[in-house]
């Protein structure tokens, strides 16, 4: 144990010791793409929590509320994505809020922000991707679930900010222009090294402007809270609870205020797992039903476009853990992602993005 880790265990060890937790047994669980690490606590009947361990340190700041577009490129990429830095903070007070709304958030045991601690209630291990894999539920029941539990999310709106249960407040901010223009970039910043070859000046421009309208239509349409990681790995499924309880919600600590179809589209066209044609179109036709109040067309178009710019995001995102952290299992998800492109690119106002990827990025055809 290096000096950095063996101080790190000195502060998780203090502080589960002032939250009377100092006895547990502790069990490291498998990390994922963040910094972010947790282990499950097992007391002395039996009972497990979860300890979240997040150092602040490990993480540029997240954006603040009034910094401009300079402020935020040069603070780094967790300001221009307006991602939480996985602060403790955020995690904590959207869990609040979302328990308020009648939904199953973790209750939050103890917490210390500063350190980037909390202990959590343990959701245990059922979530929907596993479930599905083994036979053990219905996939129409779970993703219907899960679409309810948006509408009902959707129907709340979205405050400017969520209370701290230390105190203070959590700002909600908007997924802008510059956040989504900074998500689809990854892409043409990213990809090309996987095979060692830049894209040419205009090819760059071409794609500046393709995207512009739909950036701008994403902004715009920033009225709901999203969870921003909303898919099968993240839902875990609370059989002992009921209605939309029994949809538990992990991993939303980057919550922001953003366009309806991003969370369903994350859901539906997942990179992880398959889900068909036939349950995406059935669980989009399931969450217009429960907000008859959404122009259907235009809602269609805008989904469309925004999970085409995900994508886009997701692969920029996938290649630079291959290339930049050396995480090559990503490798493994990027032609279920593709195929995601590809079907959204066949409507026709995605025509210039399609002629754009077959002359630049022809693989993705493959």
């Amino acid at each position: 144990m290096s000096s950095s880790e063996a101080e790190r265990e000195a502060v998780k060890a203090a502080f589960l010791a002032e939250a009377g937790l100092g006895a547990a047994q502790r069990t490291p669980l498998p990390g994922d793409a963040s910094t972010r690490r947790y282990e499950r606590l097992t007391l002395a009947g039996g009972r497990t929590l979860m300890l979240m361990d997040q150092p602040p340190s490990h993480e540029s700041e997240p954006c603040r509320p009034d910094w401009d577009a300079a402020r935020r490129a040069a603070s780094g990429w967790n300001a221009v994505a307006r991602l939480s830095a996985g602060r403790i903070e955020a995690f904590t007070a959207v869990a609040d809020w979302l328990r308020g709304l009648g939904l199953s958030a973790p209750e939050i045991v103890a917490m210390d922000a500063a350190a980037g601690l909390a202990v959590l209630e343990d959701f245990g291990h059922r979530p929907f991707a596993e479930l599905l894999a083994e036979g053990r539920a219905e996939e129409q029941a779970l993703y219907g679930a899960a679409v309810d539990v948006l509408a009902r999310l959707h129907e709340a709106g979205a405050p400017e900010a969520m209370a701290i249960p230390s105190g203070g407040a959590w700002p909600i901010l908007d997924y802008d222009d510059l956040a989504l223009k900074g998500g689809a970039d990854l892409f043409v910043q990213w990809t090309p090294q996987l095979a060692g070859e830049a894209y040419p000046a205009e090819a760059l421009a071409e794609w500046d402007a393709l995207w512009s309208p739909w950036i701008a239509r994403g902004a715009a349409g920033a009225s709901v809270i999203a969870h921003r990681d909303y898919h099968a790995e993240n839902l875990m499924w609370l059989d002992e609870r009921q209605g939309l309880a029994r949809v538990g919600l992990i991993d939303f600590q980057d919550a922001v205020r953003a366009h309806p179809g991003w969370d369903l589209h994350s859901l539906l066209q997942d990179a992880r797992r398959d889900v068909s044609p036939e349950l995406e179109a059935w669980a989009i036709d399931r969450y217009l039903e429960r907000r008859p109040e959404i122009d259907r067309e235009a809602f269609l178009a805008d989904y469309a476009g925004l999970a085409a710019l995900n994508e886009a995001r997701i692969l920029g995102v996938f290649a630079r853990l291959i290339v930049r952290d050396g995480k090559p299992r990503y490798q493994a998800f990027m032609p279920r992602v593709a195929g995601h492109l590809r079907r959204n690119l066949e409507r026709p106002e995605m025509a210039g993005l399609k002629a754009w990827f077959q002359r630049h990025a022809p693989e993705i055809f493959q």
